[in-house]
């Protein structure tokens, strides 16, 4: 019998589970016997909890109501296996737990991490001339993935952004002139401003756009930010600025730190940043004396599914297809990425990265020729790459007024 095992690692998206269905699909397709689903991802198979996918997905129906349910059906984990040196025993557990249920291959749904954690377990069956293959299937709102032009859960990530952001702009807008206001809107992005660059999508011929973007790409500066902001003032009375949670000054402080200098810190070393909105909010009120509000999107802007791009959705799920189809072949050491062939019209084409260690822990930043620094702002490349991503809603299953999700149980 052919047995896989699919996984769902670091912060869910709300197309990751569109990457799941597109899994079990086509594996039961191309000739898996049994789809099982490890629990809480690589640190739940160390504890051998799993189910058996085939519980929940046999009915065509369910599978429809996952691709359109956010966050990690199989439950997430932030865990690192460690060197192989010092940690053969997880290498070890793991093996064993695939050997005990007679599984032959794994799946492993994530960004950066996860796609070590595909590295370090291909790398250690191939040392240790184990059977078992290992393969990637790319996932992060961040959309910091090398080689891949972009990454499933972005599209829908940037989709919220960009509506919120347009709504927010016409409520800060509803005193006109009578009473100064400025918002100040922080979006995730640690070291990459890919999600917070999607703010300028909100501008068309009906909202003008906020005033300013500041990227973790480009040193920050407490005084020139209040001086920027300053004249923008002097042009209007209602200002929205987006800003990402990572922006840092020159000397490599994260702003955020200026309020808590002792942030927690993941298995993988990663501060949890947030509450630089606020920062500069109070800064800006003390500063300039203005009405100031802060609007931190935090979870939200992974979750919304009921705002999910159908192209974003599309693409997670032909990915999660993809993947289950190179584990069969017995590949290893690999992941699914998509290649842009043109954005206008905008074609993909799923392809194959044959050397996971050339995409593990390494980040992709915007390119700097894509920021419009002197303004504060992006260039229209940048927009152009983003457009395409958005596009298209997804037509949710409703159930007395509220969309309808399938949970693990």
């Amino acid at each position: 019998m052919k047995k896989l095992i699919v996984g769902q690692s670091g912060g869910p998206t709300s197309v990751i589970n569109a990457s799941l269905a597109g899994v079990y699909y086509e594996a039961k397709k191309v000739g898996f016997d049994k789809v099982y689903g490890m629990v809480n991802g690589i640190e739940g198979l160390l504890q051998d909890r799993m189910i058996d996918l085939d519980d929940y997905f046999s009915d065509k129906n369910n599978l429809e109501l996952l691709k359109r349910t956010p966050s990690s059906f199989l439950g997430s984990c932030r865990f690192k296996l460690g060197n192989m040196k010092d940690n053969e025993k997880n290498y070890e557990k793991v093996f064993e737990i695939l050997d005990k249920h007679g599984i032959n291959s794994m799946i492993y749904i994530g960004g950066n991490d996860s796609m070590d954690t595909v590295e370090s377990l291909s790398d250690y069956a191939i040392l240790k001339k184990k059977k078992q293959n290992f393969i990637g299937v790319p996932k992060t709102i961040d959309n910091d993935l090398p080689i891949t032009d972009h990454c499933p859960g972005f599209g829908s990530a940037c989709k919220y952004i960009a509506t919120t952001l347009r709504e927010i702009i016409e409520d800060n807008n509803v005193y006109g002139n009578t009473k100064p206001t400025v918002a100040i809107v922080e979006i995730m992005g640690r070291h990459a401003g890919w999600l917070t660059s999607s703010a300028a999508l909100a501008k068309d011929d009906t909202c003008e756009g906020v005033d300013a973007i500041y990227l973790p790409e480009i040193p920050f500066n407490v005084d020139t930010f209040v001086e920027e902001t300053k004249e923008l003032l002097k042009k209007k009375s209602n200002i929205v600025i987006a800003v990402s949670e990572g922006i840092k000054t020159e000397d490599d402080q994260f702003i955020c730190e200026l309020g808590d200098s002792n942030l927690l810190t993941d298995s993988f070393g990663h501060k949890e940043l947030a509450g630089c909105a606020e920062i500069l909010s109070k800064l800006l009120k003390e500063k300039l004396g203005v009405k100031t509000r802060s609007i931190t999107l935090s979870t939200l802007q992974r979750a919304a599914a009921h705002l999910a791009s159908k192209t974003d959705l599309d693409e997670a799920y032909h990915c999660g297809m993809k993947g289950a189809e190179l584990a069969y072949k017995g590949e290893s050491g690999k992941m699914i990425i998509m290649n842009r062939v043109s954005s206008d019209p905008y074609k993909i084409k799923y392809e194959v990265f044959d050397d996971i260690h050339k995409i593990a822990n390494v980040e992709k930043k915007i390119p700097l020729e894509w920021i419009d620094v002197d303004n504060n702002n992006v260039k229209q490349e940048l927009i152009d790459y983003l457009k395409p991503l958005i596009q298209g809603e997804v037509k949710q299953i409703y159930k007395d007024g509220l969309p309808q999700h399938i949970v693990l149980k």
